[in-house]
């Protein structure tokens, strides 16, 4: 019997759960690597994604949001010409892009660029009309009631 992961539907999936729509997107099959990331919940509604940019500036990083997409884009505006011979170039700085479905409710608050790493702040705000509310039950008396003079009258009697 063959086994899925499919952890890979799930981490580029932010604030709700999209499974069988991602099931129908074509290219799953190819799983990007580069550059690494993390999306972490910080605490109910707000959620950040971290990627690993050494060697981009701000300059060179973009997030765009188009709809229910969050684009995040670097390329390298200004060729530098080497001026060393590497032995061994282990740093990639070749261009990317990173696309991550949100949910609708869901909304970049900022980013910030720290030591190699770009931060993506997002918060999640539920409008009022979508939130869980609590509905009343109402109740009807049509059951009679028996009295505690009836009951004590009645053992009386007998």
């Amino acid at each position: 019997m063959r086994h899925f992961d499919l952890t890979p539907l799930y981490r580029n999936t932010i604030g709700f759960d999209r499974l069988f729509s991602l099931l129908d997107q074509p290219g799953l099959t190819e799983v990007e690597t580069y550059p690494p990331y993390n999306i972490e919940r910080l605490d109910e509604t707000d959620y950040r994604i971290t990627i690993a940019v050494a060697g981009f500036s701000d300059a060179d990083l973009r997030i765009e949001l188009k709809g229910n997409s969050l684009e995040i884009a670097a390329e390298k505006k200004t060729a530098e010409a080497p001026q060393h011979e590497f032995l061994h170039r282990g740093i990639a700085a070749r261009a990317f892009v990173r696309r991550f479905q949100i949910d609708d409710h869901v909304q970049v608050s900022g980013a910030s660029l720290e030591n190699g790493l770009l931060h993506v702040h997002l918060k999640r705000e539920i409008p009022e009309a979508k939130k869980p509310r609590q509905i009343p039950i109402q109740t009807t008396s049509h059951s009679k009631t028996i009295h505690q003079d009836v009951v004590d009258a009645d053992a009386k009697a007998a």
